[in-house]
């Protein structure tokens, strides 16, 4: 039987832990330390960060012009689709906001989660709209990433399953006693990192990803015949991933699913470069 592990100051050289380099973000990672290390203070733990222009863990409009060119194109779009629109209006106008001033439903669901996870006095117009808030904000991401258009979300989380790629393949066939001594490898993301990485995966739910949501992707080593396994997870629960005929996963179906995605840092840069049309003289 499998038991779940824990981790004191000893095991610290066994992990690998990065997060995005946001206040709140790196407060959340914190806390899961803690509770991973059962609040013990002996060591220190180092989280890794990268610069905002190369950040790989969300989908990165800073260094992916055409991304960004899409994402503000299909944004407006999105906003102008029957039944969206005519939600976005009303909660406005509930609201009291001018029809003119820019509010999606991606800023209307930030308050509502905001309020609920800090205690904050919450507004009774979103709080009556929470749902329809919701499944707007999930079908307006949705319509950015074309409904799971492949080099969109090449481009949105390709990087991050190029990792992944490169981690896995590195646990199965180390090449030095830091990689195979590795234990765990943790990524502290958000919830519009989890949404793509989902939906390449097959297994989005169509909700939104509720507060401290996770993906957990783990290594099996069959005793007998040395075979190679990942078995994934969301929110605690297992999953069946695209191309997989169960949960516990044979490591080749799973690297496919992955490869179909991951992009290099040569291939990424290609794709972002390509610009046509109006993107070419969008600002």
């Amino acid at each position: 039987m499998w038991k779940k592990p824990t981790f004191s100051h000893q095991h610290l050289s066994l992990l690998s832990i990065r997060s995005t380099n946001i206040f709140r973000n790196l407060e959340s990672t914190r806390c899961l330390l803690a509770g991973l290390y059962q609040q013990q203070k002996e060591g220190s733990v180092v989280i890794v960060t990268d610069e905002a222009s190369s950040e790989i863990l969300y989908p990165n409009y800073h260094n992916c012009q055409r991304l960004k060119c899409l994402s503000r194109h299909k944004l407006k779009n999105a906003l102008q689709q029957p039944g969206i629109s005519d939600d976005l209006k009303t909660i406005k106008e509930k609201m009291g906001i001018d029809g003119d001033k820019s509010v999606d439903f991606f800023l209307l669901l930030d308050n509502i989660l905001a309020e609920q996870v800090h205690n904050l006095p919450s507004c009774p117009v979103l709080k009556n709209f929470q749902q329809t808030v919701e499944r707007r904000s999930v079908d307006s991401l949705l319509f950015l990433l074309e409904d799971g258009s492949r080099e969109v979300l090449q481009m949105s989380v390709g990087l991050l399953f190029y990792t992944l790629q490169k981690n896995i393949t590195e646990a199965v066939d180390p090449s030095s006693p830091a990689e195979k001594a590795r234990k765990l490898m943790l990524y502290a993301s958000h919830d519009v990192t989890l949404i793509p990485v989902l939906v390449a995966l097959g297994t989005f739910d169509h909700k939104w990803p509720p507060y401290a949501a996770d993906v957990t992707l783990e290594l099996y080593e069959h005793r007998q015949s040395k075979e190679w396994f990942v078995r994934m997870s969301y929110h605690g629960e297992e999953q069946v991933v695209k191309g997989c005929r169960a949960g516990l996963c044979p490591l080749k179906e799973f690297l496919e699913v992955l490869s179909q995605y991951s992009v290099s840092p040569e291939e990424y840069n290609n794709l972002c470069s390509q610009m046509e049309g109006n993107q070419q003289t969008a600002s």
